[in-house]
């Protein structure tokens, strides 16, 4: 069996893409190009790699097993890449890390002082839902990974990294915003905007409303923090959300935390990566960065990121 090193890139292009135009495209070649490069890989592997179904790309079960293969051998020549760089003197190369999407509200100013400190390396930052991020650590198509929730059923390293409060919001001026003390009893009739099940915060949520007995209205389940809170300061009810997804200044955006007994629900974020996995130096370092940032975050008076 004979393939390229340009061929099993081409064909990870193709199936990230679903789609040989789209492989193509940011490969930067022709579509007949990739067709023929795919066509001499299909004919090598003597199977089949992947199909058509309407204008849909799938994958077949080689393809897949390939595609897995392929990645590997890629990833080990960028980590020896890095680490003759490394001898050089140099550092640069690529970092892809994927995070759930309540911690885009942070994790960016993190990398963004971290390529100030390296700018030869290029970044690719995947933000996706909960289900998303699992998806890609249970394919390994990450560096790293940042969650609140980890998953229980994927052999993965976990390092503890930054607080994730959940605090109950509601608009500025809902009745109960000038209350000093408020019980979950309080809250009985009123109508709840949560994330969408699945995702960290809600999991979280609804884990700390078992745990209470109470039993949440809820209104509307969106799959975004920004539209909860346009929703929740339009009136339509009150919302539980990471701290961190909330701006210094709440009354610019007519919202305020209401003061819950039991409130804020102390999560954690949670660095992750497969165990096993070799990180490439690019990856050791900035796992440092992250450290050395979480350990200055924790530091502030605010404890806000």
């Amino acid at each position: 069996m004979n393939a390229s090193f340009r061929q099993l890139k081409l064909f990870l292009a193709v199936a990230k893409q679903r789609s040989i135009t789209g492989a193509a495209r940011v490969c930067h070649v022709t579509q007949p190009s990739v067709s023929m490069q795919l066509k001499e890989l299909t004919e090598s592997v003597g199977l089949p790699l992947y199909e058509m179904v309407g204008k849909r790309l799938d994958l077949t079960p080689a393809g897949e097993a390939l595609a897995e293969t392929a990645r590997a051998m890629v990833e080990e020549w960028a980590r020896f890449e890095q680490q003759i760089d490394a001898m050089k003197g140099l550092t640069r190369g690529r970092l892809r890390v994927a995070v759930v999407s309540t911690a885009k509200y942070f994790v960016p100013r993190i990398l963004g002082t971290f390529c100030r400190r390296y700018p030869e390396i290029d970044i690719e930052l995947d933000v996706q839902n909960r289900d998303g991020v699992v998806a890609n650590l249970r394919a390994n198509r990450n560096d790293l990974y940042i969650m609140s929730i980890p998953p229980e059923d994927i052999d993965i390293e976990r390092l503890p990294f930054l607080p994730n409060p959940l605090v109950v919001i509601a608009p500025l001026d809902h009745p109960l915003a000038g209350r000093r003390k408020l019980e979950l009893a309080d809250l009985a009739q009123e109508r709840f905007i949560l994330r969408e099940r699945g995702s960290g915060t809600r999991t979280s949520c609804d884990a700390h409303f078992r745990s209470q007995g109470f039993n949440p209205q809820v209104r509307l389940e969106l799959g975004s923090n920004e539209a909860i809170k346009q929703a929740v300061s339009g009136g339509l009810g009150l919302s539980v959300l990471s701290q961190h997804s909330l701006s210094t200044h709440l009354e610019d955006d007519q919202l305020t935390v209401l003061p819950v007994s039991g409130f804020p629900v102390l999560c954690s974020w949670w660095i992750l990566y497969p165990r096993g996995k070799r990180l490439s130096p690019i990856a050791q370092e900035f796992l440092r960065h992250l450290e050395a940032s979480a350990a200055e975050l924790r530091q502030r008076p605010s404890g806000r990121v």
